[in-house]
């Protein structure tokens, strides 16, 4: 799918883009798997929710209409299409703007995992700025490679795969967020846990806070964009008041986490209050707990060690999210 951001998104795309994450939502959006059942119910969805779509890519079907978007057979026809003009003429006002003169600003991936490698590297050679990969469980050879090829570029900004996605709420969603229950406001929410990261939301929305942009970076083992990614962001968002960070179980990136807030908290005279949790406390060693990559190994550090360190570093620490927002609200009300 091609979307067009809105400012929130767009800004974030360039923020997240490469080393960065966040610069305004007003997005043209396109779809990879455009045309498939989840793809095709997620896409009518995201533009109720307002989000500018402007095609999609379904191989082999390129040159038909899907949801009244035009469907191309490579990532490449989207951004530079060579449909004859009989075929140019049948898209709407709209579209035909957008494919001829419109640069998707992001690109969400719906295929499955043994695919999506090859699709996000698609979207990355057509240099979009930012990709959402959903699958879980791409494999980790292929994510490897992923890997190689974002580092020797600055253009595009992966995030996933096996997340949520992204969402400025009230302005853009690329993703699998339950938009409902979102609310523009201000505070950031970068969470490796897709479902405790609606919990953060609920909590945030019911205390009257809402949310500014929420990050669900994903659980896999090698995500494009990391808990550290998500904290810069917010780190720099002016409408960003208060930060929400979700960890758990599986690799280092808590830790990464942990050094940012210290220097951030060093740095600035007047830091914004961030409240942390680390999932899987009881978690069992080797046992993988909802995501791929939640898994403790005996090398590992455990969730305990994960939190002390966030809390060293001056994050609060909450032991459910269930208490996120009141807890944001007092820590915002004592820096009025």
């Amino acid at each position: 799918m091609a979307t067009k951001l809105s400012p929130q998104l767009k800004c974030l795309s360039r923020k997240l883009r490469a080393p960065r994450l966040a610069r305004g939502f007003s997005f043209t959006a396109r779809r990879r798997g455009f045309t498939g059942k989840a793809a095709t119910k997620n896409a009518r969805d995201t533009i109720e929710y307002g989000t500018q779509i402007v095609g999609g890519v379904s191989p082999g079907k390129g040159g038909q209409d899907h949801l009244g978007l035009p469907v191309f057979d490579t990532v490449q026809e989207v951004r530079n299409p060579q449909h004859p003009l009989s075929y140019v003429r049948q898209l709407t006002k709209y579209c035909l703007q957008a494919v001829k003169n419109v640069k998707p600003h992001a690109s969400a991936v719906f295929v499955p995992a043994q695919f999506a490698a090859g699709a996000i590297i698609e979207a990355i050679e057509a240099e979009i700025p930012l990709v959402v990969s959903v699958a879980e469980h791409v494999p980790l050879h292929d994510m490897a490679r992923v890997q190689e090829i974002l580092r020797t570029q600055s253009r595009t900004r992966l995030v996933g795969p096996n997340c949520p996605g992204i969402i400025a709420p009230d302005q853009c969603r690329i993703g699998i967020m339950p938009y409902k229950q979102y609310t523009k406001g201000v505070v950031g929410i970068v969470s490796k846990s897709g479902t405790l990261s609606y919990e953060a939301v609920g909590a945030t929305t019911k205390a009257g806070l809402g949310q500014s942009i929420v990050v669900g970076m994903g659980g896999d083992m090698m995500p494009g964009t990391t808990l550290l990614d998500g904290l810069k962001l917010f780190f720099e968002h002016e409408e960003t008041k208060g930060i929400i960070v979700i960890g758990e179980i599986g690799g280092e990136a808590e830790l990464r986490a942990a050094e940012a807030i210290r220097d951030y908290r060093t740095l600035t005279p007047n830091p914004k209050p961030i409240i942390a949790m680390v999932a899987g406390r009881t978690a069992p060693q080797g046992k993988t707990m909802g995501h791929a990559g939640a898994i403790l190994s005996p090398r590992d550090v455990p969730a305990d060690v994960k939190a002390r360190a966030l809390e060293e570093a001056g994050a609060i620490i909450v032991p459910h999210p269930g208490v996120m927002g009141d807890e944001m609200r007092r820590l915002l009300n004592l820096q009025l």
